[in-house]
């Protein structure tokens, strides 16, 4: 895992969880790591079990220079497409840090400038970078626990164990009860799906 991208010292990494998912926030994360930062087992947040992600969580949040995490909802994700939805929560994200962040590297190839800040987008930056590494898991523990409150008010949907990603059991519920106001409308609920009566 490098350390980072460029030579300045506030180097932001962002990332985000929950892209694919048929319920729920997009949520992003950035941070700012120091220098001398440690930490042999922060990899992209998809390559650890939830145990580690949750072990790592605090690790991160205490050891971070800076962090931020932003939720960006379905219905404004309806309104703007999940991409400018991501890349609006990546900036919500990277507003949290209170710092003038001096470069910005984001995982994945898509992002649009932030205050005039020079960036670079980084495919798979995720298993590249460790402060990238550590806002995907940050953006990812942070998406769960908020699926999991709101698996309370909707259990029939199982989002404590799928999360809002399009597993067949999550499909099925769809199906059988229709959707919720966590649901994003926008997106292709059902595979056979025409419309809903919305």
């Amino acid at each position: 895992m490098l350390k980072s991208h460029s030579s300045y010292p506030l180097e932001a990494g962002t990332d985000e969880a929950g892209r694919g998912c048929l319920a729920g926030p997009v949520t992003a994360a950035a941070v700012i790591l120091p220098p001398d930062f440690e930490n042999k087992v922060i990899n992209d947040s998809k390559q650890l079990s939830e145990r580690k992600r949750n072990l790592l969580k605090p690790i991160i949040e205490e050891e971070a220079s800076f962090f931020g995490v932003a939720h960006i909802f379905p219905v404004e994700i309806d309104e703007i497409n999940i991409l400018n939805a991501s890349i609006l929560g990546m900036h919500k994200a990277l507003k949290q840090l209170q710092t003038a962040i001096e470069y910005i590297i984001v995982d994945g190839n898509k992002f649009k400038p932030y205050l005039d800040i020079p960036y670079q987008c980084i495919v798979k930056g995720d298993s590249k970078y460790l402060s990238i590494a550590a806002a995907s898991i940050l953006a990812k523990t942070y998406r769960d626990a908020y699926m999991e409150k709101i698996h309370e008010e909707f259990p029939m949907y199982n989002w404590k164990k799928n999360k809002g990603y399009p597993t067949v059991e999550h499909r099925e519920a769809i199906k059988k009860y229709g959707i919720t106001k966590y649901h994003r409308k926008s997106f292709r609920l059902l595979p056979e799906q025409l419309k809903f009566d919305l």
